[in-house]
C-alpha cells in the first residue's frame, strides 16, 4: 500500500442544499454504532435468556480420548472446550447426561436444543439414534457452526424413569469443538429460542459477508479508477473479512481441514491489520515507523497463522492474535488525538469504532479464545469490524459531495469563462466576416476590371485603329462593334448568378447568340443533355467557357461559310475524372491550312486553347472530312458532381 502523505482537505465539504453534509453524516455513524452496540448487548442478554418450560443442562460425564493420549473419564461442565483441554490435538468424546423423570414434558412433544457440538455429532436418546450431524470421523462436516435443534420422539420417553441422553463426537484438532450448552424442554419453547439464535448468528454474518464483499468491490473499483491507497486498502481488508463471516455459518467447506483453518486465519489477520492502515489514511496521518510496525504486524501475524496449523501449535496464532491487538492500540492515540485535539468528526467516529474494535478483540482473545475470566462462547469482533463499513460508506458519501460541490464551482466557473470567450470569438468573426466580404468586393471588383480590360477594351481598342484609317471599311467597324457588345454582355451575364448551373450559362449564350445567326441564315441545332448539379465553380470559369464558345461561333461566322451547326453538350460521370463534354460541329469549309513557312493561322484559335487551359480544360479542333468540309471544336471540363 502506498504510505505517502496526502493533503489535507482545507475546507468542509458542502453541497447545495444539503449544508454541512459531513457533519450530517458523521452524526449519523455515531448514532448507528450506539445502536447497533445497544442491538449487540440486547440480542445476547436475549440469547440467554431461558424459558420457563426448559431446564439448562450444566454438566455431563464424559469420556475424553485425545489423540496420542491416553482416553479420561471424567465429569465435564459445560459449555465444555476441547481445544483448552487438549490444545492442538484432535481425538473423540461421549458425552453422558442422565435426565430426572421429572424433565420429561407432559403431552407436549419435547426436544434438545444445543449451542455447538463437534466436530462430528451423534445424538442418542434412551439408547435410540435420534439425529446426527456429519459422518463421525470425516472432517467434511463441521456442527459446531450452527445451534442444533434436535427432535425427540414421544414414544421414546420412559415414563417415571430418569433419560439417557448420550451425545458422540469426532474432534479435529484447532477446529474450536466441545460440547457447548445443552437445553431439553418443550419443543415450542425450544424451537423459538432457536430461531432467534439462528437467525442472530447466521443472518448477521451473511449480512456482514455481503456488505464487506460490496463495499470491497465498490472500494476496488474506486482504487481502479483513482488509485487512491484508502480505497485499495479498504478493499483488501474487506475481501479478507469475507472468509471469516462465511466460516462461521459454512459447515461444509469444501477445502480440507487444517488448510481451511490456516485460510481463515491468514484472511482474519489481513482483515485486522489492513482496517489499523485504513484507519490512518482516513486520518491521513502516516508516521513511517508506525506504517512499518503495521506491516511487519501484519507480515508476523500472517507467518504465526500458517506454522500454527501446520506444526499443531495452536499457542503460536494466539502470540499472532497477540500481536494483531497490540497494533490496534498503538494505532490508538493517533485517533484520539485527532478526535479530541484536531477536533475532526471523522477521527471522533473512527475512534468509537476503533475502542469499540479494540474491546471486542480483547473479549475473543482473552475470553474466548484463552478462555479467561470464566470464558465465553460468542465472538464480538465481527460484529465490530461491520462498523468501519459504515465508516467507508459515509466517506464515499462525503467525498462524493464535496465532488460535486467541485464541479458544480468549476461547471459554474467555466460557463462564464465560454460565455467570455464566445463574445470574443463571436467579435471576431464578425471582424473576419466584414474583412472577407469586403476582400470578396474588392477581387470581384478587379475581375470585372480585368475582364472590361481584357475583352471591351482590347475590342474598342482594334475599333479604334480601324477608324483613325484613311479609308475606314464599314464590315470591319461592324464586326468590332458587335464583338465588343458581345464582350460587354458576357462581362455582364458572369455577374449574374447562374448558382453553378452549367446549362443556364450555355443557355444564356445562345440567348446572345442567337440573333446574329438568325441574320446570317445559319441553323443552330441545340442539343444539351441533362446535366446534374455540378460543384460550385467561379464567375471566371463560367466567362472563360463562355468566350472560348463565342470564339468559335464567331470563327464559324466569319471563315466557315457554314448554313448548320449543331451544339451538343453531355455528362460524363463513369470517366476519370468525370467531365462535361461540349461539341461544336459545323458543315463549313473547314479549318484553313495552314500558312507556307510554318506560319501561324491567327491568334483565335490560340487564345482559344490558353482559355481552356485556364480553367483545366482540354480544347481539340480539327476538319470533320477533309474532303467534304466541316470543322468540330470538342471541349472536355473536368467537373465534380454535387
Amino acid at each position: 500500500m502506498c504510505t505517502t502523505n496526502r493533503k489535507r482537505c482545507s475546507r468542509r465539504a458542502t453541497s447545495v442544499g444539503f449544508p454541512s453534509v459531513a457533519g450530517g453524516i458523521h452524526r449519523q455513524l455515531f448514532a448507528a454504532l450506539l445502536c447497533l452496540w445497544l442491538a449487540l448487548a440486547g440480542v445476547h442478554a436475549h440469547a440467554a435468556g431461558t424459558p420457563g418450560s426448559t431446564i439448562d443442562i450444566s454438566s455431563a460425564e464424559a469420556t475424553l480420548e485425545p489423540d496420542g493420549l491416553p482416553a479420561q473419564r471424567r465429569w465435564v461442565q459445560l459449555p465444555f472446550r476441547w481445544d483448552h483441554e487438549f490444545p492442538g490435538l484432535g481425538g473423540k468424546a461421549t458425552y453422558r447426561i442422565d435426565l430426572p423423570a421429572a424433565a420429561v414434558p407432559g403431552d407436549e412433544p419435547a426436544a434438545l436444543l444445543m449451542s455447538g457440538a463437534g466436530n462430528q455429532v451423534a445424538i442418542s436418546f434412551n439408547d435410540a439414534l435420534v439425529a446426527s450431524f456429519g459422518t463421525l470421523g470425516v472432517p467434511k462436516h463441521d456442527a459446531t457452526k450452527s445451534n442444533l435443534l434436535v427432535p425427540v420422539p414421544a414414544v421414546l420417553h420412559r415414563t417415571g424413569q430418569p433419560q439417557s441422553l448420550v451425545v458422540r463426537t469426532t474432534i479435529q484438532r484447532q477446529r474450536g469443538a466441545g460440547l457447548a450448552s445443552v437445553q431439553y424442554g418443550t419443543e415450542a419453547s425450544l424451537a423459538a429460542l432457536y430461531r432467534d439464535r439462528q437467525s442472530w448468528r447466521n443472518t448477521s454474518a451473511i449480512v456482514y459477508a455481503v456488505s464487506l464483499l460490496l463495499m470491497g468491490g465498490i472500494a476496488g473499483g474506486l482504487w481502479l479508477r483513482q488509485r487512491d491507497a484508502l480505497y485499495g486498502c479498504f478493499a483488501l481488508a474487506a475481501l479478507s473479512g469475507v472468509a471469516r463471516n462465511l466460516d462461521r455459518v459454512w459447515p461444509d467447506v469444501p477445502i480440507p481441514w487444517p488448510l481451511w483453518g490456516a485460510v481463515v486465519a491468514v484472511c482474519y489477520a489481513c482483515h485486522i491489520g489492513l482496517i489499523a492502515r485504513f484507519v490512518l489514511l482516513v486520518l491521513e496521518r502516516n508516521p513511517p515507523w508506525l506504517v512499518r510496525s503495521i506491516h511487519a504486524a501484519l507480515a508476523l501475524s500472517v507467518t504465526l497463522a500458517c506454522a500454527s496449523f501446520a506444526f499443531a501449535r495452536p499457542s503460536l496464532w494466539t502470540a499472532g492474535l497477540v500481536v494483531l491487538q497490540l497494533t490496534s492500540i498503538v494505532c490508538l492515540p493517533y485517533v484520539v488525538y485527532g478526535a479530541l485535539v484536531d477536533r475532526r468528526r471523522i477521527a471522533g467516529v473512527l475512534m468509537a469504532a476503533g475502542t469499540l474494535a479494540i474491546l471486542a478483540g480483547a473479549h475473543d482473545l482473552l475470553l474466548v479464545r484463552m478462555g479467561l475470566f470464566g470464558g465465553a462462547d460468542f465472538t464480538l469482533t465481527a460484529h465490530a469490524m461491520f462498523f468501519f463499513v459504515m465508516i467507508l460508506a459515509g466517506l464515499v458519501v462525503e467525498r462524493y459531495s464535496r465532488t460535486v460541490a467541485d464541479y458544480r464551482a468549476l461547471n459554474t466557473n467555466l460557463a462564464a469563462r465560454v460565455a467570455e470567450r464566445e463574445d470574443q470569438l463571436r467579435s471576431a468573426f464578425e471582424t473576419v466576416r466584414q474583412q472577407n466580404q469586403e476582400q470578396a468586393v474588392l477581387l470581384e471588383r478587379q475581375r470585372i476590371m480585368r475582364e472590361i480590360h481584357d475583352g471591351v477594351g482590347s475590342q474598342l481598342v482594334g475599333l479604334l485603329n480601324v477608324v483613325t484609317q484613311a479609308k475606314p471599311d464599314r464590315a470591319v467597324i461592324e464586326e468590332h462593334v458587335k464583338l465588343a457588345l458581345d464582350e460587354m454582355r458576357m462581362a455582364v451575364d458572369s455577374l449574374q448568378p447562374t448558382h453553378d448551373d452549367l446549362p443556364t450559362v450555355l443557355a444564356t449564350l445562345r440567348y446572345r447568340l442567337q440573333p446574329r445567326l438568325d441574320a446570317a441564315g445559319i441553323e443552330l441545332v441545340w442539343d444539351v443533355e441533362v446535366i446534374p448539379p455540378l460543384e460550385p465553380f467561379a464567375a471566371r470559369a463560367a466567362l472563360q467557357l463562355q468566350r472560348i464558345l463565342l470564339e468559335a461561333f464567331t470563327n464559324v461566322l466569319k471563315h466557315a461559310a457554314a448554313t448548320r451547326i449543331v451544339m451538343h453538350a453531355s455528362w460524363h460521370g463513369d470517366e476519370t475524372p468525370s467531365l462535361v463534354r461540349i461539341v461544336l460541329t459545323d458543315n463549313g469549309r473547314g479549318l484553313p491550312t495552314a500558312p507556307p513557312g510554318g506560319g501561324h493561322r491567327g491568334h483565335g484559335i490560340a487564345n482559344m486553347h490558353a482559355r481552356a487551359q485556364s480553367i483545366g480544360a482540354r480544347l481539340q479542333i480539327e476538319t470533320v472530312d477533309p474532303a467534304t468540309g466541316g470543322a468540330r471544336m470538342q471541349l472536355d471540363w473536368p467537373c465534380a458532381r454535387a
